[in-house]
């Protein structure tokens, strides 16, 4: 049997969704998108998508951005999993 790859991505890829899991706090959604700022700099506000929990404690942000390489992508998840409310980044 072979051992199964993941999928390549060719860089630059348009469209790369990030999607990040925290505590819901006043500034959470803001801090995500300063991450993101600061890494993928033009990034579609209008794309951003923010999700509650059910019961309001978590909230998910899904950002989209223009992914330009490995090490981006390295970048933005270690500054993303450094925020004390982060308790997932996908």
């Amino acid at each position: 049997m072979s051992e199964q790859q993941p999928p390549k991505i060719e860089f630059p890829c348009p469209d790369y969704v990030i999607k990040c899991m925290g505590t819901a706090t006043a500034g959470y959604r803001e801090a995500v998108l300063n991450v993101m700022e600061r890494h993928a700099p033009g990034f579609d506000t209008n794309k951003v998508s923010v999700r509650p929990s059910r019961n309001g404690t978590f909230e998910s942000v899904s950002v989209f951005i223009t992914a330009t390489g490995i090490e981006q992508l390295q970048a933005i998840h270690e500054d993303l999993k450094k925020l004390p409310e982060t308790k997932m980044v996908l």
